[in-house]
């Protein structure tokens, strides 16, 4: 193995152990969060909120709101707490 190699495979596994590659500002990540929450509350409660709406509709930024005024008024109480959890 050469020298130009050897290097590459240790830098990698140098920052293979660092605690994230990802260099985000915390609104930023926040904001990935909240987007991720609201996925999975439109998958887990699709049935009961959001059966007249596409099974594979794309849920961005701006729609998490939508989805949290959605489980309120739809949903059971576990929707209503998903719901609390992705806009406080």
């Amino acid at each position: 193995m050469d020298e130009s190699t050897r290097k590459y495979l240790a830098e990698i596994g140098r920052r293979g152990g660092q605690k994230s590659r990802r260099r985000l500002d915390p609104e930023t990540a926040r904001a990935m969060v909240r987007v991720r929450e609201a996925r999975r509350a439109f998958r887990e409660f699709y049935a009961t909120c959001f059966w007249s709406y596409r099974p594979d509709l794309e849920i961005g930024l701006n729609d998490v709101d939508w989805v949290a005024e959605t489980l309120r008024s739809n949903g059971n109480l576990a929707a209503w707490q998903a719901a609390s959890r992705l806009c406080p």
